[in-house]
Protein backbone atom coordinates (compact mmCIF):
# COMPACT_ATOMS: atom_id res chain seq x y z
CA UNK A 1 0.00 0.00 0.00
CA UNK A 2 1.52 3.31 -1.13
CA UNK A 3 1.73 6.63 0.63
CA UNK A 4 -1.25 8.88 -0.02
CA UNK A 5 -0.01 12.11 -1.59
CA UNK A 6 -1.59 15.48 -1.02
CA UNK A 7 -3.46 16.87 -4.03
CA UNK A 8 -4.22 20.33 -5.30
CA UNK A 9 -6.18 21.85 -8.13
CA UNK A 10 -3.83 23.34 -10.73
CA UNK A 11 -4.77 25.80 -13.46
CA UNK A 12 -3.15 24.21 -16.51
CA UNK A 13 -3.98 26.77 -19.19
CA UNK A 14 -6.30 29.64 -18.32
CA UNK A 15 -6.32 30.74 -21.97
CA UNK A 16 -8.48 27.68 -22.71
CA UNK A 17 -11.21 28.85 -20.29
CA UNK A 18 -14.44 29.96 -21.96
CA UNK A 19 -16.15 30.97 -18.72
CA UNK A 20 -18.75 28.18 -18.79
CA UNK A 21 -18.62 27.83 -14.99
CA UNK A 22 -19.06 24.05 -15.20
CA UNK A 23 -16.36 23.66 -12.54
CA UNK A 24 -18.27 26.01 -10.24
CA UNK A 25 -21.57 24.16 -10.65
CA UNK A 26 -19.81 20.83 -10.04
CA UNK A 27 -18.15 22.09 -6.87
CA UNK A 28 -21.46 23.38 -5.51
CA UNK A 29 -22.98 19.90 -5.98
CA UNK A 30 -20.87 18.73 -3.01
CA UNK A 31 -23.71 20.12 -0.93
CA UNK A 32 -26.39 18.40 -3.03
CA UNK A 33 -27.59 21.75 -4.33
CA UNK A 34 -27.93 23.44 -7.68
CA UNK A 35 -26.52 26.90 -8.31
CA UNK A 36 -23.26 28.60 -7.43
CA UNK A 37 -23.75 29.94 -3.89
CA UNK A 38 -21.38 27.52 -2.14
CA UNK A 39 -18.63 26.88 -4.66
CA UNK A 40 -14.92 26.87 -3.71
CA UNK A 41 -13.75 27.68 -7.25
CA UNK A 42 -14.58 30.87 -9.10
CA UNK A 43 -14.29 31.80 -12.76
CA UNK A 44 -14.13 35.54 -13.31
CA UNK A 45 -14.12 37.55 -16.51
CA UNK A 46 -11.08 39.71 -17.04
CA UNK A 47 -12.85 41.73 -19.71
CA UNK A 48 -15.05 39.29 -21.62
CA UNK A 49 -14.11 36.94 -24.41
CA UNK A 50 -11.65 39.46 -25.80
CA UNK A 51 -9.57 39.40 -22.61
CA UNK A 52 -10.35 35.99 -21.14
CA UNK A 53 -11.03 34.65 -17.69
CA UNK A 54 -9.30 34.12 -14.34
CA UNK A 55 -9.77 30.94 -12.33
CA UNK A 56 -9.62 31.40 -8.57
CA UNK A 57 -9.08 28.24 -6.55
CA UNK A 58 -6.92 27.36 -3.56
CA UNK A 59 -3.39 26.68 -4.78
CA UNK A 60 -2.40 24.75 -1.64
CA UNK A 61 0.16 27.24 -0.31
CA UNK A 62 2.98 25.72 1.73
CA UNK A 63 2.59 28.54 4.28
CA UNK A 64 -1.07 29.59 3.91
CA UNK A 65 -1.63 33.21 4.94
CA UNK A 66 -5.27 32.42 5.76
CA UNK A 67 -4.13 30.13 8.60
CA UNK A 68 -2.06 32.92 10.14
CA UNK A 69 -5.05 35.27 10.40
CA UNK A 70 -7.54 32.73 11.81
CA UNK A 71 -7.98 33.65 15.50
CA UNK A 72 -9.53 30.34 16.59
CA UNK A 73 -7.45 27.73 14.79
CA UNK A 74 -10.42 26.74 12.62
CA UNK A 75 -8.07 26.75 9.61
CA UNK A 76 -5.07 24.48 9.91
CA UNK A 77 -2.24 23.67 7.55
CA UNK A 78 -2.78 20.52 5.54
CA UNK A 79 0.16 18.17 5.05
CA UNK A 80 1.57 18.90 1.61
CA UNK A 81 0.15 22.44 1.51
CA UNK A 82 -3.24 24.05 1.69
CA UNK A 83 -5.72 24.08 4.54
CA UNK A 84 -8.43 22.20 6.36
CA UNK A 85 -11.43 24.00 7.87
CA UNK A 86 -13.06 22.93 11.16
CA UNK A 87 -16.52 24.53 11.00
CA UNK A 88 -17.03 23.93 14.74
CA UNK A 89 -14.16 26.28 15.60
CA UNK A 90 -15.02 28.95 13.01
CA UNK A 91 -16.52 32.16 14.45
CA UNK A 92 -17.37 33.64 11.03
CA UNK A 93 -14.96 36.57 11.39
CA UNK A 94 -14.00 36.53 7.68
CA UNK A 95 -10.29 37.08 8.34
CA UNK A 96 -9.43 34.11 6.13
CA UNK A 97 -11.28 35.63 3.16
CA UNK A 98 -9.36 38.88 3.41
CA UNK A 99 -6.12 37.07 4.34
CA UNK A 100 -6.04 34.85 1.23
CA UNK A 101 -3.58 36.59 -1.09
CA UNK A 102 -5.13 35.13 -4.25
CA UNK A 103 -8.79 35.55 -3.28
CA UNK A 104 -9.53 31.83 -3.25
CA UNK A 105 -11.60 31.63 -0.05
CA UNK A 106 -15.24 32.46 -0.59
CA UNK A 107 -18.16 33.09 1.77
CA UNK A 108 -21.01 30.62 2.22
CA UNK A 109 -24.06 32.78 2.96
CA UNK A 110 -26.10 29.70 3.98
CA UNK A 111 -23.67 28.59 6.70
CA UNK A 112 -22.26 32.08 7.32
CA UNK A 113 -18.82 30.51 7.14
CA UNK A 114 -16.00 30.41 4.60
CA UNK A 115 -15.96 27.94 1.74
CA UNK A 116 -12.56 26.35 1.24
CA UNK A 117 -11.44 23.91 -1.44
CA UNK A 118 -11.26 20.33 -0.16
CA UNK A 119 -9.00 19.25 -3.05
CA UNK A 120 -11.46 16.53 -4.03
CA UNK A 121 -11.01 17.18 -7.77
CA UNK A 122 -14.70 16.85 -8.57
CA UNK A 123 -14.61 20.13 -10.52
CA UNK A 124 -11.80 18.85 -12.77
CA UNK A 125 -13.91 16.15 -14.39
CA UNK A 126 -16.49 18.76 -15.43
CA UNK A 127 -14.11 21.16 -17.15
CA UNK A 128 -14.70 20.51 -20.88
CA UNK A 129 -11.45 22.18 -21.98
CA UNK A 130 -8.88 20.83 -19.52
CA UNK A 131 -8.25 24.21 -17.90
CA UNK A 132 -7.79 22.65 -14.45
CA UNK A 133 -6.38 19.36 -13.20
CA UNK A 134 -5.87 17.54 -9.92
CA UNK A 135 -2.19 16.98 -9.30
CA UNK A 136 0.07 15.55 -6.62
CA UNK A 137 1.66 18.28 -4.55
CA UNK A 138 4.88 16.26 -4.38
CA UNK A 139 5.12 16.33 -8.19
CA UNK A 140 5.73 20.06 -8.15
Amino acid sequence: MGIKMAKRIAVVDVDLCVGCQSCMFACNRRFGEAGLARTAIFVQSTGGFEHGFAVKVCRACKEPPCVKVCPTGALTKREGGGVRLDYRKCISCGNCVSGCTIGAIFWDEVLDKPTVCTYCGYCVSYCPYGVIKLEDVEAL
